[in-house]
């Protein structure tokens, strides 16, 4: 790139980040859970085949951040890359049905690798340009961009709830283009940013992002605890009320949540500790996934999208932050480990609610052991983390 063209403003880094993130997890990673009852009811997909479908894209996603490091010299390149690929699986799942079980797997993986590729290289790119500019707190905005595309993407599922599936991906495609097209004019009229140089802690200590294995199992623990609601609460809300009217609303606030989430925190939490703050949102997360085995119904479903939907976005904030506190000059290795640990725990409770499929055991579904499983590890971790932050604070102090 020409290093003569002007350098991209703080706003305009915000603002890229957050659209980034809004199409690749609001469409590329999340457009399929409130689609997929609609999907079902169009007759276009079964039961079995959207599970496999799912389970593929969070495949995907770990391939994808598996080999994120091929971009971790140029995270913009990355970044763009990703996008075209969200735009195209998006727009190709219009042409799909449960007749084409393999074609629909392996976009879904191609859409989650690529939905990777984006949260991995928007983290390692956008911080470390933001903190260039000495506006690194900006950095927290970045991430209200995931809820504000979830939320996007279910009021348009719900308002054209009445359409089919088909036509919805078709709408959610183009405006995956228009996002990405902007993204691409945008770096590509902006100077390639030269690296940071790594320090000598960040080598001797954190080079290889090889330690904070306790870091790397909570966040592998979130994953598996926000997917079940992350990926069942339409459909859950489905089988308690058949109007697409009302069970579709479960999504647009679940979406609503993470975007509100992220704000309240950046706005009034920002000098909290990260891992205290993550701490917390796992605590509260716990909660929403102990709900709807407490009392199954519209309203408790609506309060685990709440607590869910709050803090899921909260701990990825809080969790990739943290990551670039540690190794503040190339964030990129441990970024990757943790999303790779988000994305084993994230395949696993599909798979756990596959293999148990429809027996009944001491009267609970496959959802409810996967939720009561979720919440105990859940509070297990919250627990470990709050312990933790104290010790955590005063050895970054140290360090610096």
């Amino acid at each position: 790139m020409n290093n003569t063209r002007p350098s991209l403003s703080t706003s305009t880094i915000v603002l890229l980040g957050l659209v980034a993130l809004a199409i690749a997890m609001g469409i590329g990673r999340f457009a399929f859970t409130p689609l997929m009852p609609l999907m079902v009811r169009d007759g276009r997909l079964d039961a079995a085949t959207a599970t496999e479908w799912a389970v593929a894209n969070y495949m995907g996603y770990l391939l994808g951040a598996l080999s994120a490091s091929c971009f971790k010299a140029r995270p913009e390149r990355g970044l763009g890359i990703g996008m075209l690929g969200v735009m195209l699986t998006t727009l190709a799942m219009a042409l799909l049905d449960a007749s084409m079980p393999l074609s629909g797997a392996m976009l879904r993986a191609a859409a989650g690798a690529c939905s990777a590729w984006v949260l991995v290289c928007t983290s390692s790119w956008c911080l470390p340009e933001l903190a260039r500019r000495r506006a690194a707190t900006a950095g927290s905005w970045v991430y209200s961009g995931v809820g504000l595309g979830i939320a996007a993407t279910g009021i348009i599922s719900w308002i054209g709830g009445a359409q089919s599936a088909q036509a919805l991906w078709l709408e959610l495609g183009g405006m995956a283009s228009i996002g990405t097209l902007w993204i691409w004019r945008t770096l590509s009229a902006s100077p390639a940013s030269a690296a940071l140089p790594q320090s000598p802690a960040d080598k001797a200590n954190h080079g290889s992002g090889s330690g904070h294995a306790g870091l790397v199992f909570c966040y592998g623990v979130f994953g598996f605890g926000y997917i079940v609601p992350a990926t069942y609460l339409p459909s859950m809300a489905r089988q308690l009320v058949p109007d697409p009217r009302v069970f579709g609303l479960v999504w647009p606030v679940f979406g609503m949540a993470a975007a509100l989430g992220v704000a309240l925190s950046s706005r009034w939490l920002s000098h909290y500790p990260r891992r205290l703050l993550w701490s917390w949102a796992q605590g509260l997360m716990a909660l929403g996934t102990l709900l709807p085995l407490l009392q199954p119904s519209l309203w408790t479903l609506t309060l685990s999208a709440v607590l869910v939907g709050a803090t899921f976005m909260v701990v990825t904030m809080a969790g990739l932050q943290l990551a670039r506190e540690y190794m503040p000059h190339q964030p990129a290795p441990l970024l990757i480990r943790m999303t790779s640990s988000f994305a084993l725990g994230q395949i696993s409770g599909p798979l756990l609610v596959r293999l148990i499929g429809d027996q009944v055991m001491a009267g609970w579904q496959a959802l409810d052991w996967a939720n009561a499983l979720a919440t105990t590890l859940l509070v297990a971790t919250s627990i470990w983390l709050w312990r933790g932050s104290k010790d955590n604070q005063a050895a970054l102090s140290g360090s610096k």
